[in-house]
């Protein structure tokens, strides 16, 4: 049964596998403004040794903590990995507040499932399993932004109770409570 957990180095082969899917869909390149692709871009070489990708997932286990010092417009961030097993199928970001960027285009929380394993519900389950860490954070409401033609997207906000509140640019902007009850 997949499951949220912090990074491990235990998952270094399928999330090796899971970056190459997705360099195969063209992401990573100039103008992917995605979190896959700044990640492919900045950290693709350290991953290439059991060193460099433990450092990785040292570096964003240590993203979470408010007191390490981060450059202007970056905030406190948890990552969490989607897994079954050691099998790598997602991840998601849950940024701990929100900067004026954020507010427009990024919002609270940022996932993405591996192309291999899309259209199974990953995306819905995974978020719904992150709502109660966000409120663990004392996050609530979550802001969660999409591409106003990323379907497939607006409908894991959805139908984790997601309340479009506008469309700024490209983006649509959707607010979500963590309290279950």
């Amino acid at each position: 049964m997949p499951h949220l957990s912090a990074p491990t180095t235990d998952a270094r082969a399928s999330f090796l596998t899971a970056m190459a899917e997705f360099i195969a869909e063209g992401r990573g390149e100039p103008g992917d403004d995605s979190l896959v692709g700044a990640e492919l871009r900045r950290f693709r070489a350290d991953w290439a040794t059991a060193a460099g990708f433990a450092g990785y997932v040292a570096g964003l286990r240590a993203e979470a903590d408010p007191d390490i010092p981060r450059p202007p417009g970056r905030v406190p961030a948890t990552t969490l990995w989607w897994l079954a097993g050691e099998v790598y199928l997602g991840r998601l970001a849950i940024r701990h507040q929100l900067t004026e960027q954020l507010r427009e285009v990024g919002g609270h929380i940022g996932y993405d499932v591996r192309p291999s394993a899309r259209r199974r519900g990953h995306a819905t389950a995974m978020l719904a399993a992150a709502l109660p860490v966000a409120a663990s954070l004392g996050i609530d409401p979550v802001l969660i932004t999409c591409d106003h033609d990323n379907l497939a997207s607006r409908t894991v906000i959805e139908r984790n109770g997601g309340v479009l509140e506008d469309q700024r640019g490209n983006k649509l902007r959707y607010w979500l409570s963590t309290n279950s009850g």
